[in-house]
């Protein structure tokens, strides 16, 4: 295992597990007692994890002078947390390995890192929160358009219209939406709304990930129209009125029972979210 990839696995385990000594990583790793010291020290002096008497420790607290996410995407991932997860979760079951895929951002589709950790994908994303949390807990290639992050937003956009994202093509896009209605997919925002109509262009299948609630919510502006809809996911609590409604516009609509969140769910949450914190700054030397 090369230093990266060691690296990253020691801070994904100390994320699952808080803190371990010195000879539980070796154990873990496979590694020397001296290479794993040296890891330690690296990761340390990056401010990745904290320094423990014969280990190491993840960070504890939250960082809020490196905070990333912005004070409604902390809202919203907590709103139908259980039909977003098991809508990430379907979702996630449809890549292929090896394939290029496509994924926004939104709180829905961040949730699919966790099921796409062990995967072998390609991924264009313009969610640096996405990019990020995927470099630090996966070995799926990453690749972000060049431009400015709206950290509101949660996207990163390039001012020029030849951008990183025009030449490359993805079997599937992974989308969230703010609504949708019958005239198609809703947006509020004209950033979203550019930084979206972007990347469609460059996806075969255009996947939706929608809880219920998507479904009552108004917007202003259009972002495609249903006939570019390959296939829409959404929780049970959908009426059938709604479901056959999007049939009869020619979408494939799935529709799952919300699971029920792990009891570590929102400690878990809050770890991604340090280490992620932690390693905003430092991309180029993980990279």
């Amino acid at each position: 295992m090369d230093n990266h990839s060691r690296r990253k696995r020691l801070l994904k385990l100390l994320a699952e597990h808080g803190s371990a000594s010195v000879a539980q990583l070796q154990e873990w790793l496979g590694a020397s007692p001296a290479t794993i010291r040296r890891d330690i020290a690296w990761l340390a002096a990056c401010k990745l994890l904290t320094r423990s008497r014969g280990g190491a420790a993840r960070l504890q607290g939250r960082r809020r002078d490196f905070a990333l996410r912005s004070a409604t995407f902390e809202h919203n991932i907590q709103n139908a947390a259980e039909q977003k997860r098991a809508i990430a979760r379907h979702a996630a079951g449809m890549c292929v390995e090896g394939e290029t895929i496509i994924i926004n951002g939104g709180t829905t589709t961040f949730m699919m890192a966790e099921f796409l950790a062990q995967s072998r994908l390609r991924i264009l994303t313009n969610s640096f929160l996405m990019a990020e949390r995927m470099l630090v807990t996966s070995e799926n290639e990453i690749i972000v358009p060049g431009g400015k992050v709206y950290r509101e937003q949660n996207v990163i956009l390039s001012p020029f219209e030849n951008d990183v994202a025009q030449h490359h093509y993805a079997s599937k896009m992974f989308m969230g939406v703010h609504g949708v209605s019958l005239l198609g997919l809703m947006e509020t925002d004209p950033l979203l709304l550019q930084a979206e109509k972007r990347l469609i262009g460059q996806a075969e299948d255009l996947i939706v990930l929608a809880d219920s609630s998507k479904f009552t919510r108004k917007a202003g502006l259009i972002l495609c129209g249903l006939n570019r809809v390959s296939c829409l996911i959404t929780d049970t609590h959908a009426s059938d009125s709604v479901v056959q409604l999007l049939e009869q516009s020619g979408v494939r609509v799935v529709t799952v029972a919300p699971e029920p969140l792990p009891r570590a769910w929102a400690d878990n949450q809050n770890q991604a979210y340090e280490i992620q914190s932690a390693t905003m700054f430092q991309t180029e030397t993980l990279l």
